[in-house]
């Protein structure tokens, strides 16, 4: 930006207009077992799209909302329940969305759970709680296996570690 105009210059124009805008999330709702390891709930889809398929929360970005923002309230509205921390998984996936001719880039979240009675949303008719292994066999999206191998390594001992400074949103 121009420190005289204030205004963007002409290259950042161009930058700011190819920047990626974000309309999906994904988000992998876990909670810390009483065995001592992360369950994942998995949810799978009553009607719309992909009807009978396995997934984690997915939802779109409202208009002036940030991804981070979008995860925690598809967190609440999909299961119910508030999320006690909430994580950046540092990983987006892209998506080719053929009716609309645009390529989605949807960033990945893990909001982690405490106690509480799942409520789920119109979208889904079943849900489990399951260990990562048997969470992961049983989505039926490839991001969603890969996203949850990243979770299961990013917070292996119930936080992020040396990252919670850079990974924990709230």
């Amino acid at each position: 930006m121009s420190k005289v105009t204030g205004r963007l210059a002409d290259g950042e124009q161009g930058a700011a207009e190819a920047a990626p805008r974000f309309f999906l999330v994904d988000v992998f709702v876990v909670r810390w077992a009483p065995a001592g390891a992360w369950e994942a709930l998995v949810l799978r889809r009553a009607s719309g799209r992909s009807p009978g398929s396995w997934e984690a929360v997915h939802g779109h970005v409202e208009p002036g909302e940030r991804p981070e923002e979008a995860a925690w309230r598809e967190a609440i509205e999909e299961t119910g329940l508030t999320p006690e921390r909430l994580y950046n998984l540092s990983r987006a996936e892209s998506f080719y969305l053929h009716r609309l001719g645009a390529v989605a880039v949807v960033p990945a979240f893990a909001a982690v759970m405490g106690d509480g009675a799942l409520q789920l949303s119109h979208e889904h008719d079943a849900w489990e709680w399951l260990p990562l292994d048997e969470a992961r066999a049983r989505f039926s999206w490839p991001r969603c296996r890969r996203g949850l191998a990243d979770l299961e390594v990013m917070l292996a001992d119930g936080t992020a570690g040396v990252l919670e400074d850079t990974l924990r949103v709230r």
